[in-house]
């Protein structure tokens, strides 16, 4: 083949033994980088007659990249860079490709700006990912359109080789310097995978996986997800693990999930790596261990992985598995928000929202729902939404509230469904609508929101928007307690106190009294004094009562407020005051209290307080 000869020419000179001499070396000296290139791709791919040598290959594009420098050092550079890339003729480095590529790409080679563009997209062990950067260097490389790929669309169809194929998928897959075409991209991934090449097998099962460019086949993802990753495919392992989390293409398993999860992460994957956080985080197949779950989030976190920026930022602020640290958190939210990760601009408005770790400022918090919101995010239409009804960083605008609400809704987030049927049970932004309030908000329970469990048996007991049923009621409350909401336990310790809808049980009722009064709810505390006071359903115990009465009392309750006088009145679990009891009596009457006016006015007919007992102030009659 004529396209051959000189290069056979030089192979010819050099000795059979392929050991570069002496002599070779001031044959190869008195070359181009160019001619070193098309030297070193004749080993690299076997060329012609020349036998496959991709060490030696490796070692001429050394040569015309850093000996021989002329306007085609940059590519003999970047190919070098892709034998890092793909571990031909040299151990796979990741590090070193990164490194020789950004080199080459600043220089404005378009090969090396297509291929970081790649490493900064997607990501590879030891390098960050940054999609801003990634979207400057296919930007770049778009300028130079198919200029840029000339090497990599050659050498696929000259030499067949996969790594280059499945690089020409890739471009097909993301548009670069090509039109974007998901069947074609399948096809030069399946040339790749049917070759052997790990990382074709791995994005081939991903295609599959996702429908991209064939059609959807999760056994068929899986299979070659598998086979990727018993080569060592870190990508592939976590999407194995994925699957064996979900059970997607095979059955689901927790423990063999973790198992190469593990070995994802060690190899340096940052989605593994990630993962397996949240396995440690939750306790998913492992023990429960927050700290492992802060060290693995932090290391994904490191590489510029979104998620994991955005779950450290989470652990950081609320004290999870590390000593709480609101401003770092942030700081995490921040880095992710800036790469356009929504549910870390939502979380990042939150923090303005409330002040966490940075100035509270309701505008900016607003900017960073908008931002989320405009991506979709769930969480952020419906704090957008909230933001709309209650006027924070925006005007009041309840119809705009209702319409976000509606979209977040829309999207089976269980808060917005809640706020949405709150809406329609309040008129708020739309008309009164309780049938329409009892739809969104058993939805919202159905979701598994402790808070809409609550309020749905709420419904039930009022018969709004439904028909009447102590026992749903009991059913709600039931789950919305089972999580602790303080209301549901309230709600339905008050069932089981008065026997309704459910066989009376004043001992279960007291348990639930006192779960919800231990999370600080006034009126469960005002319930438990009552238990403990006159002994029933429970043994009598007056200190104790006292204890709860006062609790109760501070948070405005008038009837712990009229029991606490009667304490002080009698000496009941303290000691008898009767300027306390006039002072508790008091309060209690001025809102209202019938039983405590009298007992003030028998104190008051007391010559011996007659003195100090106005000092509290005047006291009104009560109607």
């Amino acid at each position: 083949m004529p396209e051959f000869t000189l290069f056979h020419n030089i192979i010819e000179k050099i000795k059979p033994n392929n050991t570069i001499t002496m002599e070779n070396q001031e044959i190869i000296k008195e070359k181009s980088a160019k001619d070193l290139i098309e030297l070193a791709e004749c080993y690299l791919f076997g060329r012609g007659n020349v036998k496959k040598d991709e060490e030696k290959a490796v070692e001429y594009l050394r040569k015309g990249a850093f000996e021989i420098q002329d306007e085609d050092s940059l590519q003999a550079q970047t190919i070098l860079a892709f034998c890092y890339e793909f571990g031909l003729g040299v151990e796979t480095d990741f590090k070193k490709c990164e490194n020789l590529y950004l080199d080459a790409a600043k220089k404005g080679n378009g090969l090396a700006q297509t291929r970081i563009a790649f490493l900064r997209r997607y990501g590879r062990p030891s390098v960050r990912i940054d999609k801003k950067e990634s979207d400057k260097w296919i930007e770049l490389a778009q300028k130079q359109g198919r200029k840029a790929i000339e090497w990599i669309e050659k050498v696929a169809e000259l030499d067949k080789h996969p790594a280059v194929v499945y690089s020409l998928g890739v471009c097909y897959h993301d548009g670069i310097c090509v039109e974007k075409n998901a069947e074609k991209a399948v096809y030069y991934y399946r040339r790749s995978a049917e070759d052997g090449l790990p990382r074709g097998e791995g994005i081939l099962g991903y295609c599959y996986g996702e429908g991209f460019g064939v059609e959807k086949d999760i056994d068929l993802a899986f299979y070659w997800y598998l086979r990727a990753a018993e080569k060592g495919e870190s990508v592939s392992m976590y999407n194995v693990a994925h699957c064996y989390e979900e059970g997607i293409g095979i059955e689901k398993n927790i423990d063999l999930a973790v198992k190469w999860y593990k070995k994802s992460a060690e190899l340096g994957n940052c989605y593994a790596q990630n993962s397996l956080g949240y396995m440690y985080e939750e306790g998913l197949g492992v023990e429960r261990n927050e700290k492992k779950a802060v060290y693995w989030y932090k290391l994904s976190a490191e590489q510029g992985y979104q998620w994991a920026m955005c779950n450290l930022g989470f652990c950081l602020q609320n004290g999870i598995g590390c000593p709480k640290n609101e401003e770092e958190g942030a700081a995490w939210y921040q880095k992710a928000a800036s790469q356009g990760h929504s549910r870390a601009q939502h979380n990042l408005g939150h923090a303005y929202q409330y002040g966490i770790g940075v100035p509270k400022n309701e505008k900016l918090a607003v900017e960073w729902y908008r931002k989320s919101a405009n991506s979709g995010n769930s969480f952020a239409l419906h704090s957008l939404g909230y933001a709309y009804q209650y006027g924070l960083g925006v005007e009041v605008d309840e119809e705009m509230a209702v319409k976000l609400y509606q979209e977040s809704a829309n999207l089976n987030h269980p808060p917005a469904q809640l706020s949405l049927g709150c809406c329609y049970r309040n008129g708020i932004g739309v008309e009164i609508d309780e049938e329409k309030a009892f739809y969104w908000i058993k939805l919202s329970a159905e979701g598994n929101n402790d808070l809409a469990q609550n309020t749905l048996g709420h419904l039930y007991e009022e018969g709004i928007g439904c028909r009447k049923s102590y026992k749903n009621a009991v059913i709600w409350y039931s789950k919305s307690a089972a999580q602790g909401n303080m209301w549901a336990q309230t709600n339905l310790a008050i069932l089981y106190d008065e026997g309704v809808g459910v066989k009376q049980n004043r001992e279960k009722a007291i348990k639930l009294f006192r779960l919800a009064a231990n999370q600080g709810h006034v009126r469960a505390q005002t319930k438990l004094a009552h238990h403990l006071f006159y002994g029933s359903g429970c043994e009598q115990n007056r200190d104790e009562s006292f204890y709860w009465y006062s609790q109760a009392a501070a948070k405005d309750s008038i009837s712990a407020m009229y029991h606490l006088g009667l304490c002080y009145e009698s000496g009941y679990g303290c000691e008898a005051d009767a300027e306390e009891a006039a002072r508790w009596f008091e309060k209690a009457a001025s809102y209202g209290d019938q039983k405590s006016y009298e007992h003030l006015i028998k104190i008051v007919a007391n010559p011996a307080l007659m003195d100090d007992i106005f000092k509290y102030g005047y006291v009104a009659p009560c109607a």
